[in-house]
């Protein structure tokens, strides 16, 4: 593969003094005299609608999404997309219902919400949790891929990309969320351009190798070779049943996943938390527009390395060890870019990952400073202690991360696989922790204990459930065989969420049912069901996404 030439490595460097000149402008344009522990860590009332959106975006995609997504689509199609596609649907729900129950509370972080709803104990087992999930997984994997993602195309030795990475993540990070939020727009903006660019010469590519000319036809070319990679619901004969089983990712676990993620975790809803409601809900809004653009630059490539690798391109390119490896879709059109333009990429890809970085580092900061050390180690902290202790944090994270990341595997699994197994222990209990706190007064601690409790150890049994004696009728419960020799069967993933979902609110009801005294729940919530209602500008682009989107799973149902 070529590397990167001189060209590339100056428009690189141009991002690179952009983004690290406009964040140190922002830090000294807004800066307060004494800057105290909720603007460091919220940027309270000074992030406009297009930074929140922006940044929301920019902390979500990443390296699992360039490669790991690209990967799936070269191996799964369009399918994959409707984790991008269901999570513009999810941030309408999290902007209409969520954003005003955490905002009238003025809820800050993840565990404080825990805390006002069901008392200290549970919440700090939760931060303890999200803080080892977000080290050990999150950050883990961002800065891995990112490191592999970055060698792979600039030929970069993997040490250097990966403390390369950590440093300039730590830069803007210590900033705090002002500097995150306002550097993520000119992210955003490097990330679409060089991803659309890099889509731009796929299409033309795909073209050019079947003697057409233009976008348009590369992209009628992809569709006619890759008939089967353009539907959006799979069924039980389709290979990658298990990953996407069907229609469960519109009406079962693919809500869990992007509500969990969109609505119930720190390093998302981070964002909007430090605005007031309108100024919010158009930021989700304007990321949930930027959510459906996603696809097309991180879908369509690997579609297009898959059709002309079906056509005897890049036979030695696509291979690892021997093997095919649909990771490597994204990084081989990478490099077929010109001089220039492949910097540009270079720069697109590096952004998502220090983007996304930034913005985990300074969640796992928040919830330690705010939750742990405040709460526990000492009470009476100054604001500046705080902001002290949170910088602190953020580069102690980044160095675990550094150190333990080699030894956990992420390459082998696939980078958005490792993520979504991890997570998809326990979301589902925390997923029903939160919707029962926010919607019914009754829900109590013990029930709230309880579904902590059992969803890791539930998930567990149900993905290593042991042989059964007839097989058929597990096949009409959603069950698939694994390896009939092991005597092991697995149940698609999705599904197997929203099984652990449903019955962690099962038991959750009938504790608090038992409880008498939960009648009259001093910690439930007063929901006032007029502060749902949306308004003005946002309404109508709720309806417009909603409406998008049902046009894009009709045509590619």
């Amino acid at each position: 593969m070529r590397q990167l030439q001189t060209i590339d490595y100056v428009v690189f460097l141009i991002y690179f003094v952009i983004v690290a000149g406009y964040g140190y402008w922002i830090y000294q344009r807004k800066k307060k005299t004494s800057t105290d522990s909720k603007d460091f860590f919220l940027a309270e009332g000074s992030l406009t609608w297009w930074a929140i959106g922006a940044s929301l975006i920019a902390s979500n995609i990443s390296a699992e999404q360039f490669i790991g997504m690209s990967g799936s689509g070269f191996k799964m199609g369009l399918a994959i997309a409707t984790y991008e596609w269901m999570a513009a649907a999810t941030l309408m729900i999290v902007a209409i219902f969520f954003m005003p129950i955490y905002l009238k509370n003025k809820i800050y972080t993840m565990p404080q919400f825990l805390t006002q709803r069901y008392g200290q104990t549970v919440s700090t087992i939760m931060a303890v949790f999200w803080l080892l999930l977000y080290v050990v997984v999150n950050l883990t994997s961002i800065l891995y891929l990112g490191a592999l993602a970055v060698t792979t195309v600039s030929g970069i030795p993997f040490w250097t990309c990966m403390i390369g990475l950590a440093v300039f993540a730590v830069f803007i990070t210590l900033g705090g969320m002002k500097v995150i939020g306002y550097t993520d727009v000119i992210q955003v903006f490097f990330l679409i351009l060089g991803g659309l660019a890099t889509t731009y010469l796929a299409m033309n590519l795909v073209s050019q190798h079947f003697s057409t000319d233009g976008v348009g036809e590369g992209f009628n070319l992809l569709m006619q070779k890759a008939d089967d990679h353009f539907h959006m619901v799979l069924d039980k004969s389709n290979p990658n049943y298990l990953d996407l089983p069907g229609l469960t990712i519109l009406i079962g676990g693919m809500w869990i996943v992007n509500l969990n993620y969109w609505g119930c975790n720190q390093y998302i809803t981070q964002r909007a938390l430090g605005a007031d409601l309108p100024t919010a809900r158009n930021g989700i809004l304007f990321a949930a527009f930027l959510k459906l653009l996603m696809p097309i630059i991180v879908v369509l490539p690997g579609i297009a390395a898959y059709v002309l690798y079906k056509d005897g391109m890049f036979q030695q390119d696509m291979l690892a060890n021997g093997e095919l490896n649909p990771d490597r879709a994204y990084p081989v059109l990478l490099n077929l870019l010109p001089v220039g333009l492949k910097g540009l990429a270079f720069a697109a890809l590096t952004a998502a990952i220090v983007a996304s970085l930034a913005g985990k580092a300074n969640s796992i900061s928040t919830i330690f400073t705010l939750d742990i050390y405040k709460k526990f180690m000492n009470s009476s902290a100054s604001e500046k202690q705080l902001v002290y202790i949170g910088r602190v944090v953020v580069v102690v994270a980044m160095v675990i991360a550094i150190i333990i990341s080699p030894f956990l595997g992420i390459d082998k699994k696939g980078g958005f696989q490792y993520i979504q197994e991890y997570t998809g222990f326990v979301s589902p209990g925390i997923f029903a922790i939160f919707i029962l706190g926010f919607f019914w007064k009754r829900t109590n601690a013990a029930a709230a204990m309880a579904a902590a409790l059992i969803t890791f150890p539930l998930s567990i049994f149900l993905k290593f459930l042991p042989k059964m004696a007839d097989l058929s009728g597990l096949s009409s419960m959603g069950f698939s065989a694994l390896n009939p020799d092991s005597g092991l069967y697995e149940i698609p993933f999705l599904d197997r969420m929203g099984f652990v979902f449903l019955f962690c609110v099962l038991v959750m009801v009938i504790l608090t049912l038992m409880d008498p005294n939960s009648k009259n729940n001093p910690k439930g919530l007063e929901v006032d069901a007029s502060m749902f209602k949306p308004k003005g500008a946002f309404a109508i682009g709720a309806v417009l996404v909603i409406g998008i989107l049902s046009t894009l799973y009709i045509v590619f149902w």
